[in-house]
């Protein structure tokens, strides 16, 4: 099975498109693992009662992850070409787990082959983020398709017998078998 992946083009895009939301759940799970791997070990993201004793309901997002958010928001809608300039984002009401954050934008401004999207993040609380993000798209339109699963593309090789032909000079100490062969009889 064959994936297209289309992107945006900067014709494509106009003033005033609204993007498609995003509802993204807010678990236990997702604060945690995201503050981890954004290497953020600040309490407040893990541990309930610490962030209880700094006066926080509970663990909260990170900044990390609420950008990576919505840098995934922006290239989920405009496709793989797409390529961020900037993210300018502020941070409002806490994501807290067992909510849902809706991720929402528009096209506020094009010039030279940038894009500048207005982003809103909003839970129950009220905006969790807001901001702009400038993205450069392509004129032309460049579609990508995936390889069938364990098929392969078009020119692609297995390197098979150059990674022979590699191991064998390699074992011969950088020498054909021919001359490696003749240095071993002397």
């Amino acid at each position: 099975m064959s994936t297209t992946m289309k992107s945006l083009r900067y014709g494509d895009v106009e003033v005033g498109d609204e993007i498609p939301m995003l509802e993204i759940p807010l678990t236990r799970t997702l604060i945690v693992a995201t503050a981890i791997a954004s290497r953020d070990y600040q309490d407040v993201h893990h541990d309930p009662a610490l962030a209880n004793e700094k006066g926080s309901k509970d663990i909260f997002m990170n900044i990390l992850t609420t950008n990576g958010l919505v840098g995934r928001y922006i290239t989920d809608w405009a496709g793989p070409n797409a390529v961020l300039k900037s993210v300018k984002i502020r941070l409002g009401a806490p994501n807290y787990a067992g909510d849902t954050m809706r991720l929402t934008g528009s096209v506020v401004a094009k010039a030279d082959g940038v894009v500048e999207v207005a982003v809103r993040g909003a839970n129950s609380l009220g905006d969790h983020v807001t901001g702009t993000v400038a993205l450069a798209l392509p004129e032309a339109q460049i579609v990508w398709k995936a390889a069938p699963a364990g098929g392969k593309t078009a020119g692609s090789g297995s390197g098979k017998s150059s990674t022979k032909k590699k191991r064998k000079k390699a074992k011969a100490g950088g020498k054909s078998r021919k001359t490696s062969k003749k240095g071993a009889k002397k």
